[in-house]
């Protein structure tokens, strides 16, 4: 049956009220009498509404066609639906859901093997909907989604012929099966929830227990030069008086900073739970400090580096550099920085500041760094 596209290549903004519109291909397969078929492709256009971070109802327009071998019946079927999905994952990049509803149908058989059934225009049956499918947002607003459906037919004429074959449940009534792709559209995004900012860490619960002195103690020790520490690397990566003196903040940035190549800014004090992209308490102010920093520069674009210790594979250092520079995205729309001027990047343990050897040097390569784009 239907299939509306959702996905999340990028950082998808749950929505708790939105409207989308969508489209895409369907390609139906008969599921009862007939033994044999042509590879057919249909079409669909869907309306969806969230009722909830999980819960969406959603109507549906299908053009479907069928047709079997070796004989040259058809079945150009016209199908209105409306159902219920439920999002089981609806913060992670690849969300799947399931669903059910019903629909009604308007079909024209022709040529029809069973001399019984007449060959003509038939209304008034419906289906019953099932299906399982998977979201992926690769933009702000755009989704792509992939989804299995099945349908049972009220009637036994719906494949051209009569039988004893049933669909999945058993039983005498005809159905089908279907696999659909497609796109769907956030054309108002409504209500952005803050659900994902609790399974994160972005919890107004945690910014609540932020520990000023530990966040002391950070900039402190970062500014008492610890052993082993490569200051020349930070010196090429901030660039201290950009941007009308944005990182004379000494929490924002290195003090030592004052390069003249880089517009990259380290974030110190930026941290986040063990092996997870959930942001420390201490680092609230620093991140508030920064959404002052770009509300106050609206003109300024950002690509948000994730850099982790080289403790663990490379591999998974890459993706928990990525996930927390995400978190960290979130962070900044949530507090009103548009999405449009940030991009996300993971580089793991590949650009060190500090000898991972040290505790400190480990601690001072687990960073955030901002790196200008433009204006």
């Amino acid at each position: 049956m239907v299939f509306v596209f959702s996905m999340s290549l990028a950082d998808a903004q749950v929505s708790k009220d939105g409207w989308a519109i969508g489209f895409g291909a369907v390609s139906p397969r008969l599921f009862s009498d007939v033994s044999a078929e042509n590879l057919d492709i249909g079409g669909q256009v869907v309306l969806q509404k969230n009722l909830s971070e999980r819960t969406i109802v959603r109507s549906s327009l299908d053009y479907l066609k069928f047709t079997a071998k070796p004989t040259a019946f058809t079945n150009t079927t016209l199908k209105v639906g409306i159902s219920v999905m439920y999002n089981l994952f609806p913060c992670e990049i690849i969300s799947p859901y399931v669903g059910g509803g019903a629909s009604g149908l308007v079909y024209d058989l022709t040529r029809p093997s069973d001399a019984s059934i007449k060959a003509q225009s038939y209304y008034g049956e419906i289906s019953a909907d099932f299906f399982l499918g998977t979201l992926v947002n690769f933009s702000e607003d755009w989704f792509v989604q992939a989804e299995l459906g099945e349908h049972t037919i009220s009637s036994d004429k719906f494949d051209g012929q009569k039988g004893t074959s049933g669909g999945l449940f058993g039983g005498m009534l005809d159905s089908y099966t279907s696999i659909s792709l497609g796109l769907l559209y956030y054309f108002d995004p409504g209500t952005r929830s803050t659900i994902c900012d609790e399974a994160t860490g972005l919890s107004s619960e945690k910014e609540k227990l932020i520990d000023y002195a530990k966040i002391e103690e950070i900039v402190r020790q970062y500014a008492s030069t610890p052993a082993n520490v490569d200051y020349g690397k930070i010196e090429d990566i901030v660039k201290r008086n950009s941007t009308g003196g944005l990182l004379r903040e000494r929490v924002i940035t290195s003090e030592r900073g004052a390069g003249s190549g880089s517009a990259n800014w380290v974030l110190v004090g930026v941290n986040f739970e063990f092996n997870k992209s959930a942001l420390s308490p201490e680092s609230y102010p620093i991140l508030v400090n920064a959404v002052q920093v770009l509300l106050v520069n609206p003109d300024i674009k950002v690509e948000i580096q994730g850099h982790t210790d080289n403790i663990g594979s490379e591999s998974f250092n890459t993706k928990l550099s990525k996930q927390r520079a995400e978190t960290v995205k979130r962070f900044l729309v949530a507090k009103g920085v548009s999405a449009s001027r940030l991009s996300t990047v993971g580089v793991g343990s590949s650009i060190p500041v500090a000898d991972n050897k040290t505790a400190e040097g480990r601690s001072l390569n687990r960073r955030i760094e901002f790196k200008v784009l433009g204006k």
